[in-house]
């Protein structure tokens, strides 16, 4: 992201040069129209500087909301499309049986910026094996999703349990939660 300059420094040192300037003329003269005079118009300076410094502020402050817009709205775009795709991954299955009851997600973690949550899977079927598809949301603390991916399980013993890792797609930060969204078992 571009550097936003911030001219409150510099308008600050341009009107105080001017302000001081102006009482050290006026306390020179023994003609107080002068003195008022120089004050009116370092008020002007200052008034015209402080303008100007808040129209640059009001256009840097725009430009980044612009670009925090389009941020965000990429961001929710990816984030859409990786939904759509492991749900995709879950509408292939014929014939299977939802199974969200039998996941459950741990605490995520980042491993190269990617963010990852341990799943634990356990049949409930007494006889056969099983597979799963599962899908899981990466969100955030409000709820928004950030990223999903979809996990495969095959052949899970009935009875028994695995663990899988579900890592996001994309690199993820902050404050990271997994959801298990839904799951198949077939």
């Amino acid at each position: 992201a571009p550097a936003v300059r911030r001219p409150g420094r510099a308008v600050a040192a341009v009107v105080g040069a001017a302000l001081l300037g102006g009482a050290a003329l006026a306390g020179c003269s023994s003609d107080s129209t002068a003195g008022s005079a120089i004050s009116s118009a370092a008020g002007q300076v200052g008034s015209g500087i402080a303008g100007a410094a808040s129209a640059a502020a009001s256009a840097a402050s725009s430009a980044l909301a612009s670009a925090a817009g389009g941020l965000s709205s990429s961001l929710a775009s990816a984030a859409s499309s990786a939904q759509a795709a492991a749900s995709s991954a879950l509408a292939g299955v014929k014939g299977g049986l939802d199974a969200k009851a039998d996941v459950s997600a741990g605490a995520v973690s980042f491993t190269g910026g990617k963010a990852e949550a341990t799943l634990t899977v356990t049949n409930p079927e007494k006889e056969g094996s099983n597979k799963y598809v599962i899908q899981v949301n990466f969100t955030d603390d409000s709820g928004n999703v950030l990223d999903a991916t979809a996990v495969t399980v095959s052949d899970l013993a009935g009875g028994k349990s695995t663990e899988v890792k579900a890592v996001s797609n994309r690199d993820l930060s902050g404050s990271v939660k997994a959801v298990v969204a839904n799951a198949v078992r077939y």
